[in-house]
């Protein structure tokens, strides 16, 4: 499949749609946390508190066990197609969880969200891979990733308020039917990108001169695993206990804690599309790509740390702030790292396969931080030795950067199947 005829067409407004499947795939998932704190959905499932943790968690595992078979899907048969058919997948189940009467049923459904919306993530990249060159990656990623902030910050209180003025049935059944719309610019806007046997072929090849052996043996992308789990690590501890620490360490009203976590994922969201758009107009300017990337990296690890200091402020202002301020600050790890990771030091023939490797790392953030932050909280009766461990990974992930993001180490190409499509060397990574 030529340049020419990926680089055509609105790829901007794609990109927004990418990011608004993003913000809608996290409402999904989100939805289940509002319908926890609704006392008729516990009791028509009799739910205690270890079925929680089997149904909060159901999604995650089968996201994280998908998200390599996306990846090889998307390398493959384009994004298109494999995303419009995933997405009408997800949005159906999480309509269905309003309709199923068994916990088992509500099991099933929550793992088929997280099988479909595997494709989100690999697809993403494999099309900014195609249709964006180094000096627009950072701002491309920056609009994305405020899909991935914005959801979580608005998918709870609006599933909150649908119970509120209806029902939790009406609410998975809203929240996932609604999604639907998205599908119509979608078909309309993306071009066909659906391999013919030709085209498939000469894919299947490009796609093997990198192959999974090549990719683990690549220091980039143990590096890249390492600092993907320690961003997300302490994004999901925001996404799930931020609002108990506010209110219980804190004491905010319910309200108050929800507007805050508002605050904080919209300043993120910000500084991430900012810190991508400036590292673009530096790397456009002739500064190295690499070292552009990892210095901005590097010090958003570093403002992420201030987390501590709101554990430690004496004053609950002081302590907010902090909360807000930390968070916000990593928003400068956020595009560079994405871009840095899954697209600059990565074979393009690789991307979707990478991006699915390393959402392997985001996943299990996604289920450590929980558990872990849990546990730390009963050993510790405060948020003192959470935010420590949320201090020590941001540290460990700075550290990562600096000592394994090397294009030296960037996975390798295969000579012969290099040899034999010489249009699909690894520019992306010589740049």
């Amino acid at each position: 499949m030529a340049i020419n005829r990926h680089r055509c067409g609105n790829r901007w407004g794609v990109l927004v749609l990418l990011a608004l499947g993003l913000m809608i795939s996290h409402v999904d998932r989100t939805s289940m946390s509002a319908a926890f704190a609704d006392h008729r959905f516990v009791q028509a499932f009799e739910l205690m508190h270890v079925q929680r943790g089997w149904l909060g968690s159901a999604m995650f595992w089968s996201y994280g066990l998908l998200q390599m078979p996306m990846g090889w899907l998307v390398d493959r048969y384009g994004v298109k197609w494999p995303y419009a058919l995933c997405f009408l997948m997800w949005c159906l189940a999480a309509a269905a969880t309003g309709i199923v009467t068994t916990l088992g049923a509500l099991i099933v459904v929550r793992l088929m969200i997280g099988v479909a919306e595997a494709v989100v993530v690999p697809a993403t990249y494999r099309y900014l891979a195609d249709h964006f060159d180094e000096t627009q990656k950072g701002t491309a990623l920056g609009i994305y990733s405020i899909g991935g902030k914005m959801g979580p910050a608005l998918g709870a209180p609006i599933a909150a308020w649908l119970i509120s003025v209806s029902s939790w049935k009406a609410m998975f059944v809203v929240t996932g039917l609604a999604g639907l719309v998205w599908l119509m610019p979608w078909l309309a806007m993306v071009k066909n990108d659906f391999p013919s046997k030709a085209e498939l072929a000469a894919s299947k090849r490009r796609a093997a001169s990198v192959p999974l052996s090549n990719l683990l043996a690549s220091p980039v992308v143990w590096g890249g695993l390492i600092t993907n789990f320690c961003y997300s690590y302490f994004a999901f501890y925001c996404m799930t206990w931020m609002p108990a620490y506010l209110v219980e360490q804190r004491g905010l009203t319910l309200s108050e804690s929800g507007l805050l976590t508002f605050v904080s994922f919209a300043g993120i969201a910000i500084v991430a599309a900012l810190a991508g758009w400036a590292a673009d107009r530096l790397i456009a300017r002739g500064f190295d790509a690499v070292l552009v990337r990892k210095s901005f990296m590097v010090v958003g690890f570093a403002g992420g740390t201030t987390v501590l200091l709101g554990a430690y402020a004496p004053s609950p202002h002081m302590a907010l702030f902090w909360n807000v301020a930390s968070l916000s600050l990593l928003g400068l790890v956020t595009a560079n790292n994405l871009a840095l990771v899954k697209l600059t030091l990565i074979p393009k023939q690789a991307v979707g396969l990478n991006t699915g490797l390393q959402q392997v790392a985001t996943s299990l953030a996604g289920g450590v931080s929980a558990s872990l932050s849990g546990w730390l909280l009963h050993v510790g009766h405060s948020y003192t030795l959470p935010m420590l461990a949320i201090f020590a990974f941001l540290l460990l992930g700075a550290t990562s950067t600096i000592v394994l993001l090397r294009r030296k180490w960037a996975p390798k190409v295969n000579a012969s199947a290099h040899d034999s499509d010489p249009a699909q060397a690894p520019s992306a990574i010589s740049s």
